[in-house]
């Protein structure tokens, strides 16, 4: 039977778990492993927490309020793709934009921003904005519990796709456009880093393309048919992970 495998959330500034080690686990993984999964004392589980490694772990004590682990052994995960993909996701309505987080996980992408375009219909501020992030921030870690990975995605704080262009470092960029001369499997990918802009739901404006470009974002296609944007963005995903990354 497969270990569940649980994020624990460590500081920025904490050392890595140690063989050994005893640890209580957060209130969400605590609640998680003892009133969800039932788990009980001696049963064993897989830790990991965004630096790459997946700690093997035995439950020391379980009650209803907290469960404690030890860590008994930690091995490199090597789940990762060897191209870092950075997708900017034009923001959509619904259970869309979640889907698009979960499924873009699961297919190795590195980091998300969330944009806000012309076209797209959600309208979030202030506090409703920072529950959001937090909201597909979650989404991401249960996507990465699920797949193996040990490297969390970070999901940027949304902004618009004017101020995404602004601040990218130096990366191969592509866009989908479908009345792009260059189908994306012909694109020649010589980076380790590509950043992908998907549009929203109608897809960009012309203005916004032409933003993209300015930015040096080349447009290619996928096929002879147009996507809807949770489609486009995990086909984008699929065929740069086979033809560049690590999709056999």
């Amino acid at each position: 039977m497969r270990k569940p495998r649980i994020f624990h959330d460590l500081p920025l500034t904490a050392s890595p778990l140690a063989v050994g080690a005893v640890l209580q686990l957060g209130d969400d993984a605590a609640n998680h492993v003892g009133r969800v999964l039932r788990m009980q004392v001696g049963q064993a589980l897989q830790l990991f927490s965004g630096d790459g490694n997946n700690y093997d772990a035995s439950i020391v004590q379980v009650d209803k309020r907290q469960v404690q682990v030890r860590v008994d052994a930690v091995t490199a995960n090597s789940s990762e793709a060897p191209v870092a993909i950075h997708l900017g996701q034009g923001i959509s309505r619904g259970d869309r934009m979640d889907f698009v987080l979960q499924k873009s996980v699961e297919l190795g992408v590195s980091a998300i921003t969330p944009l806000f375009t012309e076209r797209c219909g959600v309208k979030l501020t202030g506090e409703r904005l920072d529950k959001k992030q937090q909201q597909w921030q979650k989404i991401v870690i249960a996507a990465c519990e699920q797949s193996g990975r040990s490297v969390v995605p970070l999901v940027h704080q949304p902004q618009s796709l004017q101020d995404w262009l602004n601040q990218l470092p130096p990366a191969l960029r592509l866009t989908l456009d479908p009345h792009a001369t260059t189908p994306l499997q012909q694109q020649v990918v010589a980076a380790e880093r590509i950043q992908l802009l998907i549009g929203p739901e109608g897809g960009l404006t012309d203005s916004e393309v032409s933003q993209a470009q300015a930015h040096q974002f080349a447009p290619v296609r996928l096929g002879p048919r147009v996507l809807r944007t949770e489609t486009a963005a995990l086909a984008a995903l699929t065929v740069i992970q086979y033809q560049f990354g690590d999709l056999a």
